[in-house]
């Protein structure tokens, strides 16, 4: 059964369950800001984290790579910047997978369009282009399951997808990831019709099971943004998801800046690191400015799952 931001969030608020929070801070890079950041990955040895990095009143952005030093990020001058927003990465049968959003001068009306691109290779600095999604989606997220397949989560808009909405459809190769193939996913119909959300993160679970970290987003009646970290678990069996759940929000981070006012009350779910003790670190962009953590109960957990079984 569908249900609402407001219904959500009346759920999350009576189950909230916060341990600690912290913004980020990323050097190297004065005079930009860093957010929309990826969960922390391991590359030869060092720890990174991609951001995207642009001025305040732009769109057109680069994906950077920054290396954790003395607790602390700073730019990675050796691994080269990727002109796309909203970076995310994957492991595909032995491969690191990076991708991110590229945006263009829409052909046919005013604005930008956007399409997600595919990076493939052994390390960051070894990554080159292999595959580019439909013109006008976004956040199209990959992982491999134990049998080898790889999930392909989508989210179209328009007709189909109204507002944006979540697919998905499996593959064998990493070579059959092109535009026909996403387009023919199948949709989860997961949205009201007025709201919209996508994939942002996929955890294979021990049971097989996906753990799925994404988005649900609203507008409020002054047209401002409302953005909300999410989460379900999905059966590439059955391909069933369990009842979404929001697991955070912004309020649940430090207070800041935002690229516009309509922005403030956005979070956009960059990656999930589970640990001990049934809680995870959840990674976020910030009103479009910031970026930062928060320790939550870990939403893929027994405990958790059994909540909303």
């Amino acid at each position: 059964m569908r249900q609402s931001c407001a219904e959500l969030l009346e759920t999350y608020t009576q189950q909230r369950e916060i341990h600690q929070s912290e913004k980020l801070v990323f050097k190297g890079i004065s005079g930009l800001d860093v957010y929309n950041i990826t969960a922390p990955l391991w590359d030869q040895g060092e720890e990174f984290i991609l951001g995207r990095v642009e001025p305040r009143a732009s769109e057109y952005s680069q994906v950077v790579a920054f290396r954790k030093r003395d607790g602390h990020w700073y730019a990675a001058e050796d691994v080269p910047v990727l002109n796309l927003q909203d970076p995310f990465w994957s492991r595909i049968h032995g491969e690191l997978i990076v991708g991110g959003v590229e945006v263009f001068p829409h052909p046919t009306r005013p604005g930008l369009g956007w399409r997600t691109k595919f990076y493939r290779g052994k390390t960051l600095r070894e990554l080159e282009h292999f595959a580019t999604g439909p013109d006008m989606m976004k956040d199209i997220r990959l992982a491999q399951l134990p049998s080898g397949a790889i999930a392909v989560f989508t989210r179209p808009q328009g007709d189909p997808g109204g507002l944006g909405t979540i697919g998905y459809t499996q593959i064998l190769s990493l070579d059959q990831l092109h535009p026909a193939t996403i387009n023919g996913a199948d949709l989860l119909e997961q949205f009201m019709p007025d709201e919209w959300g996508g994939v942002n993160e996929v955890h294979v679970l021990a049971d097989g099971c996906l753990g799925v970290l994404g988005h649900i987003a609203r507008f409020d009646e002054a047209g401002d943004r409302h953005y909300y970290a999410m989460a379900f678990t999905f059966d590439p069996l059955t391909r069933k998801p369990e009842a979404m759940r929001i697991i955070a929000t912004r309020t649940d981070f430090p207070a800041g800046e935002s690229k516009r006012p309509d922005l403030q009350n956005v979070i956009f779910s960059g990656g999930l690191v589970r640990i001990a003790g049934d809680r995870a670190w959840l990674y976020a962009g910030l009103s479009d400015a910031e970026a930062g953590r928060v320790l939550i109960a870990d939403p893929f957990s027994a405990r958790f799952r059994n909540k909303v079984r």
